[in-house]
Parts: C-alpha cells; structure tokens; sequence
C-alpha cells in the first residue's frame, strides 16, 4: 500500500470510529489497530489523533459547503431554498457519519470551529439570495443576515433530527421545510411538493461532491493557511518577547538610575550631617574657650573687685 493509500485508509477508518465515540473516545491505539498498523504510521502521516481529527472534520465541512453552494446556483430563490434543502439532506443519507461528526461539538483539534461556525458560514452565502429577495419585495435588506441565520438553523436543526428517525423520505422533508420557509404558518400548504423544476433536473438530485483530488488540494490549502498563521503567531510571540525584554532592559536601566540617585542622596545627607556635625563641635570649642576666658579675667590680679 502506498504512502498515499495509506493515509486515506487511515482517514476512512477514523472518521467511522470518530463518528461512533467523537473525538475524546477514539484513541490512537484504536486507529491503528483497525488500520492493522503501528502507531508510530499515524503519527507519521498526521501528527497525533488532533491531526487526523482535523483532516477529517475539513473534508466534511469542505463536502457539506461545496453541496450547498452549488444547490444555491439557481436562479429562482424557491427552487435555490428546496435545492438547498434537498442537499443538506442528501449529504445527511450519504454522509451520516460525517454529519454525527459535524454535528457533535468541534474539538478544538479541529482547527474549524463547531457545527456553529458552519452554519454561520453557511448563512453568509444565504445572505445575499434574502437580500435581494427582500429589495424585490421592498422589504429592509439588512435584516438579511438575520433571516438567514433563522432559515439555515431551521433547516440545519431539522436535518439533526432527521439523522436518527428517516421519516419521512428527503424530498417530503424538504417540502415541508419549503413550505414553512416559504409560505409561513398562515400560507402552509396541506400538501405540498418539491417543484418539478427541481425534481426534474438529476444535478439538483445529486449535486458533485468534490473529487478526491480537489479534497487534497483543499487540504494542503488548508495545511499552508494554517501554516502561515502559525508563523504569524510565532513572529508575534518573538515580536512580544523582544518587546517585553526591551521593557525589562529599561525598567532595569531606570531602577539603576534611581538606585544611583539614591546613592548620591545619601552622600548629600551624609556629607551634610559630616558638615553639621563640625559645626556643632567648632561651636562647642568656640563656648568652652568663651568660658575659660571669662574665667581667666574674674581670677586676674589686680582687678577692679581686689583694688576696692
């Protein structure tokens, strides 16, 4: 087995055991026993259980976008919501260990977010269809993302529960999600269908899923993006380190200047109590001299006190 067979056997096996136990209850020891391989052949094609989760996760939500974005090439914005449906739902009955994998809170392994993010993203490309839905009707268009958010959710939640019942079969769904979107509760449609529009064209019924190829390529375009982006966190670690010993160098530099200050103003004072203390002692000598002075003229002979 190549090197390349290898690495999407390993893919196919771990996205089953993901999609049965989610990330924290699949091992890597699990992976390559079923794999019947060593461990050290994992970690050398992703890196660890985080590698292959994320290469995993990306494949599906790489599937799931591509479906929708080509079910929203239609020109009508009816027949772009049942396409949308109907492809949320197929990637459901085709891809459902995929979508238990979507669907489950993302590990932050994954490096793409959770099921959240995906209908966020999905919402955005919904957006603009609403939007001009809403100028034609004159309706406000910045209320568009909000509308969208609403209808991708309807649709997202529905294909969740859809996921374990089955009931009824995908085009029945997706009818009935049309009809609420569509008409709303106060124009449901007791009966109602998908159009033959989009019954009748096969490449609405199964849109292309992308090749094994473009998946690679999608890959390594992802591989190089978070690349980039981890050199870029690194540049700014570096950048912050250098920045933050710069900071230390100069609050050292300031905490010796001050250091240096300090020092000198405690000469100053030393020198000025030096200086108060010979003031002091000159003063003394200058009192004491006074005072054998004065002495010295009472004890003289001859003075006015023994002439008297």
């Amino acid at each position: 087995m190549s090197g390349r067979e290898r690495r999407e056997q390993l893919i196919r096996i771990s996205r089953t055991l993901f999609a049965e136990k989610g990330f924290d209850g699949t091992s890597i020891e699990e992976i390559a026993a079923t794999a019947q391989v060593s461990k050290p052949v994992v970690y050398e094609h992703f890196g660890g259980k985080e590698g292959v989760y994320a290469v995993v996760v990306d494949r599906e939500m790489q599937k799931l976008l591509s479906m929708t974005t080509e079910a929203l090439s239609a020109s009508h914005s009816l027949i772009k919501l049942e396409r949308a449906a109907l492809a949320l739902l197929q990637y459901i009955e085709e891809s459902s260990e995929g979508f238990r994998i979507l669907v489950r809170d993302s590990h932050a392994a994954s490096g793409t977010g959770s099921f959240a993010s995906l209908i966020s993203e999905i919402a955005s490309r919904v957006e603009d269809v609403l939007a001009d839905e809403f100028v034609a009707r004159g309706y406000d268009p910045k209320l568009a993302p909000m509308y969208a958010q609403m209808l991708v959710g309807m649709v997202a939640l529905t294909g969740q529960w859809w996921l374990d019942v089955r009931k009824p079969g995908r085009e029945e769904v997706a009818a009935h999600l049309v009809n609420l979107a569509w008409n709303g509760l106060t124009g449901l449609n007791p009966n109602p269908a998908i159009t033959m529009t989009t019954r009748a064209n096969p490449s609405v019924a199964k849109p292309p899923w992308p090749s094994d190829k473009e998946l690679r390529e999608l890959e390594k375009a992802r591989e190089k993006e978070l690349k980039e982006a981890e050199k870029a966190r690194q540049r700014e670690l570096r950048e912050a380190e250098k920045a933050r010993a710069r900071e230390l160098k100069e609050r050292e530099r300031l905490l010796k200047e001050a250091e240096k200050e300090q020092e000198r103003l405690l000469k100053e004072a030393e020198k000025a109590r030096e200086r108060e203390e010979r003031l002091r002692l000159r003063e003394a000598k200058l009192a004491e001299r006074a005072a054998l002075l004065g002495q010295g003229e009472e004890t003289r002979p001859g003075s006015l006190d023994q002439q008297e």
